[in-house]
């Protein structure tokens, strides 16, 4: 594959960018009659409404992708649900909210008790990961539509509005520390499926795993949210910036801030199964970088004299976090070292 290879697997981030701002072109301009209640902060994770002068609700929306397509390959619906708890809370904290709820959206060609029961038991897993509670959902028996199954969800949280973290404090000199990844998460299947295309899901291949291919790729995505909000009450750190890296890697980083850049200078450990894909599918290192977490599935930004603190308080959860790199003043630059 060139550098290309997720388009050519069948994803254009190009056209999503502007099918995405197709859609915000319309959006933008609704009128309800009243003063607006959305909270400016364009880029971000998820957006937040005010209720009073001091209460937000923060919300947003995520599904699983063809993480669903190997569930199905598999037959192993149990953990898919927890992809969906936390593709959907992991954004809502990096607003400083504290998720409380999610429904969930189960779009099927046919609805089958037997899988949906399991994929409940995923979502239930993941909501006390994260200290949610799913009061509903819904489920679309939708046959013309779709030959398989797709799981999504849309969460909401509450922040309080002088609380926010939104990254505008964010400044050259600031730490970024990396929380590691519990592998692909959610995010770029359609290239990993086509790069291991042939490589049957029950062995490990060049025994370079430690454990079947199918295992590595149902791994549940990391639910970042119980530690960041320890990280967020303790009062000797001061957070500036959140990022939940999903599609687009470490680029995500460019979604805080404004007028600096960021630099990988120790990254984290890259999880084999990643060498794996770009060996198999001859994707280049950039484009890796561009599509996966490549180890690292959520930054956290601190002045850098908070950095010691914050590391105590995130290895509580997460030993291996570190400092892996520095905000520069090169403005909308990521440079990895």
């Amino acid at each position: 594959m060139s550098q290309d290879a997720y388009e050519r697997a069948g994803v254009s981030q190009s056209n999503a960018d502007a099918s995405v701002a197709a859609l915000v072109a319309h959006l933008s301009r609704i009128e309800t009659g009243r003063a607006s209640r959305v909270v400016p902060l364009p880029g971000h994770y998820a957006s937040v409404l005010r209720i009073d002068d001091h209460t937000g609700v923060a919300f947003g929306t995520d599904g699983v992708g063809t993480k669903m397509v190997v569930a199905e390959q598999l037959g192993r619906y149990e953990t898919i649900g927890i992809d969906c708890v936390a593709m959907n809370v992991n954004d809502l904290v990096c607003v400083g909210a504290e998720p409380i709820a999610l429904v969930d959206f189960i779009l099927c060609r046919e609805a089958d008790p037997e899988v949906c029961g399991a994929i409940g038991q995923g979502l239930r897993r993941g909501a006390e990961l994260s200290g949610i509670e799913i009061p509903g959902g819904e489920i679309a028996q939708v046959g013309d539509v779709v030959n398989g199954l797709e799981l999504a969800g849309s969460a909401i949280g509450l922040v309080s509005l002088h609380a926010i973290v939104d990254g505008e404090r964010i400044a050259p000199g600031d730490a970024i520390i990396g929380l590691p990844s519990s592998g692909l998460h959610s995010n770029g299947y359609t290239l990993a499926r086509r790069a291991l295309d042939g490589v049957p899901l029950g062995v490990d291949p060049d025994e370079r795993l430690g454990r079947p291919l199918g295992d590595v790729l149902l791994e549940p995505t990391e639910i970042y949210v119980l530690a960041v909000l320890e990280l967020l009450a303790f009062p000797d750190v001061d957070v500036r910036g959140l990022a939940h890296i999903t599609g687009d890697g470490l680029n995500n980083l460019l979604r805080l801030g404004s007028g600096v850049g960021y630099e990988i200078d120790d990254p984290l450990a890259v999880p084999p199964v990643f060498d794996l894909i770009a060996e198999r599918g001859g994707v280049v290192v950039d484009e890796m970088h561009e599509v996966f977490n490549m180890g690292c599935g959520f930054c956290v930004i601190v002045a850098e004299d908070d950095l010691e603190p914050a590391l105590e308080v995130l290895r509580g959860s997460y030993p291996e976090s570190k400092r892996i790199g520095t905000v520069t003043d090169r403005r909308g630059v990521v440079e990895r070292r």
